[in-house]
């Protein structure tokens, strides 16, 4: 039988799912339990139904029976290949044709994205924070030590990361509450217990861990991007008063384990290779275990930051930047991590750090937007000025790459920020 072309569901054309995407997520409705499921367009195919009536033959059923997404992440790229050719065959392929002339089964494969309520799509047992934008680093670094010493020497020889919480990470749309700690200002003798003042949000990308490397064996940079099994949005809320206080000697703690938002839809790296670009250049040499491949080795995606106060009526774009800004790409994160011999486990879940560029408009932080509190951020509509974050304000991040008529989307990640509870 001829293979159809266009989808068996509504696809409209700006649709971040569309026929070229088909991400995962963990999903459920009022009268299903929670499953896996590939957003198409307005609807969410369920993987479980799927496999039940025997369209996903390249795996077990077993697999579509659980509720995330580690035993598939624990595969290879051959199956993740052929479980993606199945879902294509359903959606637009070989088995369209006798979906189409069973209503009951239609409906049953394909729900509608307004029904359902999404969860994390994986057991994150471990999260890892890299600090991989040269720019912002060179930001952040300027306004604490001066231009002269912005990057410290260890930033270009590899890829500088601490290792955060993952019980807090959460799924989009979840409010953020606001986090208290200790403060000190610079003129204080001492420091005191309060509501972060210099609540900030963080432009971020993460990719989910595929098959893992054993303990004491390390993975290259070269051939990494054999365990990535695909990329969300992140947003790595901080509290930059109680980071400024409590990160030396060790680095952050407190100041960012309250909550970090990702997107729940899961973007396969297969889906992102026509989006495939060079890096930028590194000097110095990096070490061999840091070096890149041949072909280009990360990718153009666009990424914005909207912000929408509680008295205002839309949301406002306040920052455009890029994942191909990176200086250190995904694969020299997952090499650095492991060339320890430190085991990555399918579902860990790498970050990228606040992604920015050259330009302000770029910046990925309040921190940098504000230039440390210099710099007042104007909300047009309102009229209100923001250094950080206020009770009531919410953070929208997209992302998405476009080519011809491919359109890749990564849906949204957003959250509200709700006042901080008083301590009992």
């Amino acid at each position: 039988m001829q293979t159809s072309t266009t989808p068996i569901v509504y696809v409209p054309e700006d649709s971040d799912f569309t026929i070229y995407n088909l991400p995962y997520g963990v999903f459920e409705t009022s009268s299903l339990d929670k499953r896996l499921g590939v957003a198409i367009g307005e609807y969410v195919l369920d993987l479980r139904e799927a496999a039940t009536q025997g369209f996903l033959s390249s795996l077990s059923s077993e697999y579509f029976q659980g509720t995330d997404f580690n035993a598939i992440m624990g595969l290879d790229r051959r199956a993740w290949k052929a479980l993606r050719s199945d879902i294509q065959d359903v959606v637009y392929g070989k088995t369209s044709e006798s979906i189409k002339s069973h209503h009951s089964l239609l409906s049953k494969l394909f729900i509608p994205m307004h029904q359902v309520s999404m969860h994390l799509p994986a057991k994150i047992g471990d999260y890892t924070d890299f600090y991989s934008s040269k720019e912002h680093a060179t930001n952040v670094g300027t306004m604490f030590r001066g231009a002269d010493n912005a990057l410290n020497p260890n930033w270009v020889h590899l890829p500088v990361g601490y290792h955060g919480r993952s019980s807090s990470i959460i799924i989009s749309g979840q409010d953020i509450r606001r986090p208290c700690g200790q403060l000190k200002g610079n003129q204080e003798p001492s420091p005191h217990y309060g509501p972060t003042q210099a609540l900030d949000f963080e432009l971020e990308m993460a990719f989910f861990v595929g098959q893992g490397n054993s303990l004491f064996e390390s993975i290259p940079a070269k051939t990494a991007r054999d365990y990535i099994f695909g990329l969300v949005l992140m947003n790595d809320w901080s509290a930059r008063d109680i980071q400024r206080w409590e990160y030396v000697p060790l680095g952050p703690f407190g100041a960012k384990n309250f909550a970090t938002s990702i997107s729940p839809w899961i973007v396969p790296l297969e889906a992102l290779e026509p989006f495939r670009v060079p890096a930028p250049t590194q000097e110095p040499q990096v070490l061999e275990y840091l070096e890149r491949g041949p072909d280009p080795t990360t990718f153009d995606i666009h990424l914005t930051v909207s912000i929408q106060s509680s008295s205002m009526r839309k949301p406002q774009l306040i920052c455009e930047s890029n994942f191909r800004y990176l200086y250190w790409t995904m694969e020299q994160q997952l090499a650095h991590h492991t060339v320890t011999g430190c085991n990555l486990r399918p579902g860990d879940l790498l970050a990228s750090g606040t992604i920015s560029g050259k330009s302000e408009k770029s910046f990925g932080s309040m921190l940098e937007l504000s230039w440390g509190g210099s710099k007042p951020l104007k909300l047009e509509e309102t009229q209100e000025q923001r250094v950080y974050l206020q009770d009531g304000d919410q953070v929208m991040m997209h992302g998405y790459c476009q080519k011809e008529n491919i359109r890749i989307g990564f849906g949204s990640c957003h959250g509200k920020i709700l006042p901080a509870k008083p301590l009992t």
